[in-house]
C-alpha cells in the first residue's frame, strides 16, 4: 500500500498542517523550505562543476 496513493491522502495531511501551524505561519515555513532547496540545489551545482574540472584536467594531463 502506498501512502499517496489516494487524493483523500493529501487532503489530510494538509489539513492536519494547517491545524498545527495556523494559516499565517505556513507561507513563512514554505518560503523558507525554497531557500532550503535553492541553496541545495546550488551546492549540488557547484559540487558537479568541480567534480567535471577535475575530469577534465585529468584526461588534460594524459
Amino acid at each position: 500500500m502506498r501512502l499517496f496513493e489516494h487524493p483523500m491522502t493529501i487532503v489530510i495531511i494538509l489539513v492536519v498542517v494547517l491545524l498545527l501551524f495556523g494559516g499565517k505561519k505556513i507561507p513563512e515555513l514554505m518560503r523558507g523550505l525554497g531557500t532550503g532547496l535553492r541553496e541545495f540545489k546550488d551546492a549540488t551545482k557547484k559540487d558537479e562543476e568541480v567534480k567535471n574540472k577535475e575530469s577534465n584536467s585529468t584526461r588534460d594531463e594524459l
